[in-house]
């Protein structure tokens, strides 16, 4: 995450959904990464190292759920993979579960409330994260490390 800003890489076949999200997102400070390209995202998720990954359920030559499972091993821990679609809401809370993806989001979302959503996905997955533990040699025990300052990013809402 760059400077307390989210960076989001958004995986959709269709130009125009592109701009239309990165439009919608950047407005509200998120750094958007957008691709058409079903494949090279690996490239893309080792070079970039989004927070978040949105991926298009319809793209033609590999789906959203089908990347992901290529995809997963070449991202951080803590990114968040959203399944991103307008079919019906039962099929995607399914394609989910049978994906591993953190979450889905309906295409008619956009906006603030994209941003509320995806920036509300990410503070959920740092506060639900587990305390590292590190080994203290002067104990011979594990002990929590240290917490540090919170680097959750503040989405604005204020148009800029």
């Amino acid at each position: 995450m760059a400077e307390g800003k989210l960076k989001a890489l958004v995986v959709d076949d269709d130009p125009l959904v592109l701009e239309l999200v990165e439009r919608s997102i950047s407005r509200y400070g998120f750094e958007v990464v957008t691709t058409r390209a079903a494949l090279g995202v690996a490239n893309l998720l080792r070079t970039e190292q989004p927070d978040i990954v949105l991926l298009d359920v319809n793209i033609p030559a590999l789906s959203g759920d089908r990347i992901l499972g290529v995809v997963r091993q070449f991202a951080g821990p803590d990114t968040l993979f959203i399944l991103y679609s307008s079919m019906d809401e039962s099929r995607l809370r399914e394609l989910v579960r049978a994906s591993g993806a953190d979450g889905y989001i309906p295409k008619g979302i956009t906006g603030p409330e994209l941003a509320l959503k995806l920036s509300g996905m990410h503070h959920k997955r740092m506060a639900n994260r587990p305390t590292p533990v590190r080994a203290d040699p002067m104990l011979q025990r594990d002990v929590p490390a240290p917490q540090s300052q919170s680097t959750t990013a503040q989405v604005s809402l204020a148009s800029r």
